[in-house]
């Protein structure tokens, strides 16, 4: 039977009729469903101001204390190396907030050329680059408080081989499928 023919059905229609109204059935259940992800967008965006107000108030609790002279010079480059972790952190949350919505809700946002995301791919991109800062961050505030050298050791081993997974995962993968 050609593609041109249509088969009939029992209900007087034909099967080319049913298989269309079953498509625009499941393209318009796409289309609401889509606004699922609201949900995660909106308690993204929640935790990273909640994160950037936590980092705030510690800014100020820091200053406070280093105006005070109450407090050793290292533990404070501590304190605010830590503070910088949590801002990187709020960050991260912001771009998977927005990254999802312009995914799945509206791709046609006025941002930074850095934060317009298309695909998926492109969040996963942004996502890299930013984990790995805040490991870094993260080391760099490990080693300044750490007595135990080979403490520093390990936990130096274990996110060089985290970071060094990523940047291939960047590298080969992300790279990879933006070529074909």
């Amino acid at each position: 039977m050609s593609a041109s023919q249509k088969e009939p059905t029992d209900d007087g229609g034909t099967a080319a009729t049913t298989k269309s109204e079953t498509n625009r059935l499941v393209a318009r259940v796409a289309v609401f469903t889509r606004y699922f992800i609201l949900a995660p967008t909106i308690g993204l965006a929640v935790a990273a101001v909640v994160m950037t107000g936590v980092a705030v108030v510690d800014v100020v609790k820091l200053t406070g204390e280093a105006l005070s002279a109450q407090v050793e010079i290292s533990k404070l480059v501590v304190g605010f190396i830590e503070v910088a972790d949590v801002f990187l952190l709020a960050v991260v949350l912001y771009i998977m907030s927005v990254g999802l919505y312009e995914l799945f809700i509206d791709d046609n946002l006025p941002l930074p050329a850095w934060l317009v995301i298309h695909n998926l791919e492109d969040l996963k991109e942004k996502l890299v680059g930013v984990v790995i800062v805040v490991l870094a961050v993260f080391f760099l505030g490990r080693v300044i408080e750490s007595q135990e050298p080979i403490e520093v050791l390990y936990l130096g081993g274990g996110i060089s081989l985290v970071i060094a997974a990523l940047s291939y995962f960047s590298s080969r993968v992300l790279e990879g499928g933006k070529k074909e």
